[in-house]
């Protein structure tokens, strides 16, 4: 639809220069605030005052914050997932953190899903994300820490906390493997031996069938560590290590996303202009 505006706009003005119709070519020539997309394909960007817009061209549905995910996104998904796999998915993202190459890298030796380990590294159920070359999927974990495999057990890695839901929803989905093409179903195997065929969880497709738009896995890990930073009143630490990132700087000033309806930033400004008693 972008491109035949753009189409139409230029035929417009062409019409426009021979006299034909020149008010609607007129009316056609308006500009816009340059984005900062805009500035980085610019040579000499950083100059750039103006850019030519289209008013022939669709509106855009823009949400309150792109990266996040639209509101009640999670039970939609949930309640047009087809499989028991398409909804561990959807809660895995979205209680979990997780980027989509930590989550299809999970093996099984990785979920520690029951109290009181063998790795001793958390009390609680537990996932180790750790970094591998090998996965059948080519999934890659992004953060390399460090880990070993002694025992039969999996130490080290980054460790991350597991939700209720997110254990409940992941029994019924075994076996066989859930999602992943390493696959969870292969018992206690060492790493080299955990693989399986690779498959694509529809969960992260189903965001048009449900007209919320085009909805990526990365939006569930914006929206954790802004309900994080929220529940923790401000905390970026603990932000920072509920979700595995480098910093708590990173958190604050990339995943870090204040509603502008929210009563609370409401009352925030009400009171800083002095109009609230």
């Amino acid at each position: 639809m972008k491109t035949a505006a753009a189409c139409l706009k230029g035929f417009y003005l062409h019409l426009g220069t021979h006299g034909v119709n020149p008010v609607l070519a007129e009316a056609l020539r308006v500009t816009r605030l340059p984005t900062r997309a805009d500035r980085r394909r610019a040579m000499l960007g950083h100059v750039l005052h103006s850019m030519p817009a289209n008013p022939l061209a669709p509106a855009q549905q823009v949400r309150r914050h792109p990266k996040v995910l639209p509101e009640g996104a999670r039970d939609l998904l949930l309640g047009t997932a087809s499989c028991a796999r398409d909804r561990m998915v959807v809660t895995w993202l979205a209680d979990g953190g997780f980027r989509i190459g930590e989550l299809c890298g999970l093996r099984l030796v990785d979920l520690h899903l029951r109290e009181q380990a063998a790795c001793g590294q958390c009390r609680g159920p537990h996932v180790h994300i750790c970094h591998r070359q090998d996965n059948a999927n080519r999934a890659r974990v992004k953060t390399k820490a460090p880990w070993t495999w002694q025992d039969n057990v999996v130490c080290g890695g980054t460790v991350r906390r597991a939700s209720p839901a997110m254990i409940h929803t992941y029994f019924p989905s075994t076996p066989p493997s859930p999602f992943t093409a390493c696959s969870w179903s292969a018992g206690t195997a060492p790493p080299e031996a955990n693989r399986g065929p690779p498959q694509r969880p529809a969960a992260c497709c189903a965001g048009p069938r449900v007209e919320m738009g085009r909805v990526v896995p990365h939006a569930f890990r914006h929206s954790f560590g802004t309900a994080v930073l929220d529940a923790a009143r401000g905390n970026a630490v603990i932000a920072r290590d509920a979700g595995g990132w480098a910093s708590a700087a990173t958190v604050e000033q990339v995943y870090g996303h204040v509603d502008v309806h929210d009563p609370v930033f409401t009352m925030a400004l009400e009171q800083a202009w002095g109009t609230r008693p």
